[in-house]
């Protein structure tokens, strides 16, 4: 798939891995923050001569980060974006949620198309069969040129076998993968999921997983679009290109096949993403907060598996739940299904769609404290106190610890509610 891609991206019949090539991203996404964007816009023009970007229809900007702004200065940055993007003609959304995810509400994750950010967490569009990848600062080059030089990678493949087991989530499966295949097993590569596992996962599901793709240090993940796919891209689309599937006869530089049967929830430990443990194993930790939310959770099955360990309980006095919905769109579903007000009813503080709780802007930790999060990191100081301790999990552990105020199983509260057998 990746191969397909960036050939047509860069105008060949055929590109393999380590080839050179000039690519022509079809969208180029970057969120508000100091020293990209606002460097990217001063450089463009001082360095390079840049006063408008080429094809502004290609680029879009979201303001995800510090929302609301706590001081001037944030919201300074806030006015240079929407300042240049009104001057570019470059769309702006603004407090509509974390761009990861309204860029695909908005039709950025077209099927087949080529996308970059500096932010790698973009891959997550890979669940539509979209190649998005973080350059990092190298994204200037595309505000700059029209083209975007980079080398072809190598791609593994990797099918999920089996089928899940109730409490298990997406976000359960890729850390399983990063235990079974380690957290530099496709450095640098992209990866193709494939396999019975994914195909009944939700794209909610499969974003959460493609997201993550950075910790198994890969540039990217993709999942050849299905019928489900369509469904979801149809009518949002920005351009018209067929989607892409691998050919039954792709060359990979391997393929791994990972069995999920057995997978249990999973929970994992400071000070790296790459400490993957069963949840049994942690079961009784004291905790005091908990995250539900970031680009990698906080949609509606998320929400709906918080509401459904919540619902008609409280939580722990003491311990601080923050709920976060990764958009507008989600957040107002998430109320019209009554999930809302389920989890306020828990004692769940709600807030609008933002990114600020995930890299430790707001609600952070004071020493000694440890958190259980949907987070995407839980390196020492990602929400607080370098000195406080982070535990990744799924959604529906995050709701069973906030009732406990340690980390729990959630599985015996969604059985009492029906949930699981």
């Amino acid at each position: 798939m990746t191969e397909k891609i960036l050939a047509r991206a860069s105008g060949r019949a055929f590109v393999q891995p380590g080839d050179e090539i000039e690519a022509h991203p079809d969208f180029v996404i970057s969120y508000d923050f100091p020293g990209y964007t606002d460097v990217f816009f001063r450089e463009a023009r001082e360095d390079f001569g840049v006063d408008k970007v080429e094809r502004p229809e290609r680029f879009v900007l979201f303001i995800d980060h510090m929302v609301p702004a706590a001081t001037p200065k944030e919201e300074e940055l806030h006015r240079i974006t929407r300042s240049w993007g009104a001057a570019q003609g470059v769309p702006v959304h603004e407090r509509k949620g974390i761009g990861h995810q309204v860029s695909a509400e908005l039709g950025y994750a077209t099927p087949g198309a080529f996308v970059v950010h500096f932010d790698g967490h973009v891959s997550q569009l890979g669940a539509f069969g979209t190649y998005a990848f973080g350059a990092r600062k190298g994204v200037l080059e595309a505000y700059v040129s029209p083209t975007l030089a980079m080398t072809v990678p190598a791609t593994v493949k990797i099918v999920v076998t089996g089928q899940l087991q109730p409490g298990v989530m997406a976000r359960d499966v890729f850390h399983h993968l990063v235990r079974v295949m380690g957290p530099s097993s496709c450095a640098f590569k992209a990866v193709e999921l494939a396999g019975p596992v994914i195909e009944a996962m939700s794209i909610e599901g499969r974003q959460t997983v493609c997201g993550q793709a950075m910790f198994l240090g890969a540039n990217t993940m993709l999942i050849a679009p299905d019928a489900r796919t369509l469904a979801y891209t149809q009518g949002r689309s920005r351009i018209d290109l067929a989607p892409v599937y691998p050919d039954e006869d792709a060359v990979y530089e391997r393929v791994v096949t990972v069995d999920v049967t057995d997978l249990q929830p999973i929970v994992v430990v400071p000070p790296s993403p790459a400490n993957t443990r069963d949840l049994t194993d942690h079961l009784g930790l004291e905790v005091h907060s908990g995250y539900l939310g970031s680009c990698a959770s906080g949609r509606l099955e998320d929400l709906r598996a918080a509401a459904d360990v919540l619902r008609g309980r409280q939580v722990k006095p003491g311990f601080q739940l923050h709920v976060v919905p990764t958009s507008q769109a989600i957040m107002a579903q998430a109320a019209r299904e009554g999930l809302i007000e389920c989890l306020v009813e828990a004692g769940a503080f709600i807030s609008s769609p933002t990114c600020d709780y995930c890299y430790g802007r707001i609600a952070t930790m004071a020493d000694g404290q440890r958190a259980v999060s949907t987070g995407t990191l839980n390196t020492p100081g990602r929400m607080g106190s370098v000195d406080s301790e982070i535990y990744i999990c799924n959604a529906a552990v995050v709701a069973a610890s906030a009732i406990e105020g340690r980390i729990a199983d959630p599985r015996p509260y969604l059985k009492s509610a029906g949930v699981v057998s």
